[in-house]
């Protein structure tokens, strides 16, 4: 489950600039860490604990190298990972050289049908800060303890 709280500011630039808006922002979000992950495949596998972390230093080199070498990468379920090189748009043919126009590269990643339908089944709710009411008790929240709807 994703938490979220409601934020407050007040915009600096554009039309609605002065204005205060609300927007909801992700409290904390739990990490499954380098060795969690280690842990888990050695439970669900045969493979021992050097065996997964040596695959892993060895599938980050592998990634690493098709990138440098500007290749895109399948990562069987997970997904792909590609190099994106965006360009700036330049008054003259000459003036398209890689220091020019060729932006830093970034990596891409897309994810597997699997991995998207995952992301999008996660229970997202907003806590919200209980209101005191005119008679001096607080207000019930309906939204509280409640999942919104995934995004998707």
């Amino acid at each position: 489950m994703l938490d979220f709280e409601i934020k407050t500011k007040v915009l600096n630039v554009g039309n609605r600039k002065g204005q205060t808006v609300h927007y909801a922002q992700v409290k904390s979000q739990q990490k499954l860490t380098n060795e969690m992950v280690i842990e888990r495949i050695v439970r669900e596998t045969s493979l021992s604990e050097g065996d997964v972390k040596n695959a892993l230093i060895s599938l980050s080199n592998i990634v690493c190298d098709a990138l440098k070498m500007g290749m895109s990468v399948d990562l069987a379920e997970l997904g792909n990972l590609r190099l994106s090189v965006p360009s700036k748009m330049m008054d003259t043919e000459e003036e398209v050289t890689v220091a020019n126009a060729l932006k830093t590269p970034k990596i891409i990643f897309t994810p597997k049908q699997k991995m998207r339908d995952a992301a999008n089944s996660v229970e997202l709710s907003i806590d919200r800060p209980k209101k005191e009411t005119a008679s001096g008790g607080t207000a019930t929240n309906p939204d509280e303890g409640h999942g919104e709807t995934p995004l998707g």
